[in-house]
Order: structure tokens, then C-alpha cells, then sequence
């Protein structure tokens, strides 16, 4: 299959189409595997721990696991989680339902943002100048993420949540927007598919990656969104998308960088294979959720322990704990809206990437 590839037809094949077709079987399974649309735990093991909570860890294996990259970046690494603490603390201290509101809206723009991310790597892998095929790349990328988005506004509440009851703020009146801005959508749609036929039939460089990317997430985020209402079904179609294709992103930087530090921690851990790699992302996200179940939730004592009836903390104490616990994903939010810039990107992630002109480690 020809065109300008990532990490090559089958693997991105297999992560981009494979964890979108997983989340939608799933979700037509969701009668079959879930209690009226509920999330059961194994669901809340498989998806939640270990992919939406553990891809926001391999985040470490391009910051914090790497001496040479602190050192470089010291300051960013540093201020990064005490500017989130600080401002989560402020949030939290003013309302609990603001803290978790501010934290939701970063949380979805982090979400769309990294499909239009993943839609700027591949027109630049194939070289696209095109004014207008960027515009339209864009337009129909964000029209893909925002129409659901508005939808669920304006049908609030939904059977499913971001983080909490009540994060999103409620917005009727955007329901006599949602009949006009799914004609925007599914023009736009057309247009898309249309320029990418018209530019195949001239001749033009072929990127059935990028198509990819823009047909899985306008199916995925309409069927969990919109065409369905449960967690289950809101879940799967959501962390799987979004989580898998990170995930396989920051294995390949720290393959690649590993090459470039044989003896550094990232090395380490690589010489273990994706095994390794998975399981130490593993292991830090069940240790945080561990303790937000311990310390906050107390709603999964079979697998954390700790049953409580009452919550073990104060308001007081609350508002500088929560936002702790929160560091790990408020973090992740930031500093992914740094590192993957086109001015930040080294020979290893230029190499992750999928451009293989950039410069190979010294043997």
C-alpha cells in the first residue's frame, strides 16, 4: 500500500484502523459485555488503567526518563507540574466543580488536538503545500471532533461523563445549532473525500494514512457521542483512539532514542521490549489510581483495598490533593502541547515520526 507512512502500511494500519475498529465492535458488543451501558471493572481495568491513565505515563519516556533532556529543559520539567499544582490548588480552593470543569475543557482540547496532530504528520510526511488542503484538513478534522462535542452540550446529562458529574457546562440552546452544524460536518466530509479523489485522479500524492485518521475519528467520536449513550460505549471509543496511537508513538521515540543513549533509563527499559515499555507505564498508572481510590474515590475497594464510607480527607486538604493526584494528566496536557512542535522535534522523534532523513545516531 503506497504512501507517506509513519511507521509503515501495517503498523499504522494496525494503530490508527485496528484500535478504532476494536472500539467500535466493542461498542456494538456493549449489550453483551456491560450492565445497562456501564462500565464493569474489568471494562474499567482494560480501558481506563490501562490505556487512557498508562498512555498519559509514557509521557516519562520522553521527559522525565531522559537525564540528557532534563538537563536540556530544566526549568520547563520543573515548572511545568508546580504551575499546574499551584493553579489546580487555587481552582479546587475556589470550587471543586471548577477545578474538575477547567481540567475537562484542557483534557478535550489535548483530545482534538492530537487528531489534528496526527493529520499535520502526515500531510508533512507527504510533502502537501496546499493552502487549501490544509484549511480543509483542518476544517474537517475539528468539524469531526467539535460537532459531537457540541451535541452532547446541548443534551446534557448524558449517560457518560469526562471526569465528573456536571464538568461540562450545560447548554441548551446550542440545540438549535446541532441540525446546522451536522450539514457543516457532512459537507465538509464530502469536500474532503472529494479533493482527496481529485487530487488521486491527477496524479497527486496519495496519503490513505491521513484519510485514515479523519474517517476514524468522524466514526468513532459520532458513535460514542452521539449515536450512543452509555460509558461503555463512550469509553471504548474514546480512550482506544485516542490512547493506542500515543502509546505506539512514544515506543517508537524510545526505540529510537535509545539508540542515541544506550546507557540511559529509556535504554533500560527498551532493552526489555514493548513488554517492559507497557508494563512500567503500567505500573505508574495503577500506582496513581491507587491512590485516588485510596485517598479520593473509594469506590474500587476489591482491587485498591481501603473501604470507606466516608471520604477520608477534608475540603481543605482535598483542594491540595486533588490537584497532586491530578499532576500526572495536567502535565501530560502541557508539555504535549510543547514537545511534539516542529522547532522541539530532535533526530530521535523526527526518526518516530516517520521522517527518516534525520540524522542516525553515531555507531
Amino acid at each position: 500500500m503506497n504512501g507517506p507512512w509513519i511507521w509503515g502500511a501495517r503498523v499504522d494500519v494496525a494503530v490508527f484502523g485496528g484500535s478504532a475498529a476494536l472500539a467500535l465492535v466493542l461498542a456494538a458488543l456493549a449489550p453483551a459485555l456491560s450492565d445497562e451501558g456501564a462500565l464493569p471493572l474489568w471494562g474499567w481495568i482494560t480501558f481506563v488503567l490501562a490505556v487512557d491513565v498508562a498512555h498519559v505515563h509514557t509521557t516519562f519516556f520522553r521527559t522525565y526518563f531522559d537525564r540528557e533532556e532534563l538537563r536540556k529543559r530544566r526549568a520547563l520539567y520543573i515548572a511545568t507540574p508546580l504551575a499546574c499544582w499551584a493553579a489546580g490548588a487555587c481552582l479546587h480552593a475556589t470550587s471543586e466543580r471548577l477545578f474538575w470543569r477547567v481540567l475537562a475543557y484542557v483534557a478535550v482540547l489535548h483530545f482534538v488536538r492530537q487528531q489534528a496532530g496526527w493529520v499535520a504528520i502526515y500531510r508533512a510526511r507527504a510533502g502537501e503545500r496546499s493552502r487549501l488542503g490544509r484549511v480543509l484538513d483542518d476544517a474537517t478534522i475539528y468539524a469531526s471532533t467539535c460537532f459531537p462535542l457540541l451535541y452532547w452540550h446541548a443534551h446534557l446529562p448524558r449517560a457518560f461523563r469526562w471526569f465528573v458529574e456536571d464538568d461540562f457546562v450545560t447548554l441548551p440552546w446550542l440545540a438549535a445549532l446541532v441540525v446546522p452544524a451536522g450539514i457543516v460536518w457532512a459537507a465538509l466530509l464530502v469536500a474532503y473525500a472529494a479533493r482527496a479523489a481529485l487530487v488521486a485522479w491527477r496524479g497527486g500524492p496519495r496519503n490513505p494514512g491521513k484519510h485514515l485518521v479523519v474517517a476514524t475519528t468522524a466514526i468513532t467520536w459520532f458513535s460514542g457521542i452521539v449515536a450512543t449513550n452509555s460509558d461503555f460505549q463512550f469509553t471504548v471509543t474514546n480512550v482506544l483512539v485516542h490512547g493506542i496511537p500515543y502509546m505506539a508513538l512514544l515506543w517508537a521515540f524510545a526505540r529510537e532514542r535509545a539508540r542515541e543513549a544506550p546507557t540511559g533509563l529509556v535504554a533500560r527499559i527498551v532493552a526489555g521490549g514493548v513488554l517492559a515499555f507497557a508494563a512500567a507505564a503500567l505500573a505508574l498508572a495503577f500506582a496513581e489510581e491507587a491512590l485516588w481510590d485510596r485517598l479520593i474515590w473509594h469506590d474500587k475497594p476489591s482491587l485498591f483495598g481501603g473501604m470507606r464510607e466516608a471520604p477520608l480527607l477534608g475540603p481543605s486538604a482535598r483542594a491540595l490533593v486533588v490537584p497532586l493526584l491530578a499532576l500526572p494528566q495536567a502535565t501530560h496536557y502541557v508539555l504535549d502541547a510543547v514537545l511534539w512542535r516542529r522547532k522541539d522535534t530532535g533526530p530521535a522523534q523526527a526518526r518516530a515520526l516517520g521522517f527518516r532523513g534525520a540524522p542516525e545516531p553515531a555507531a
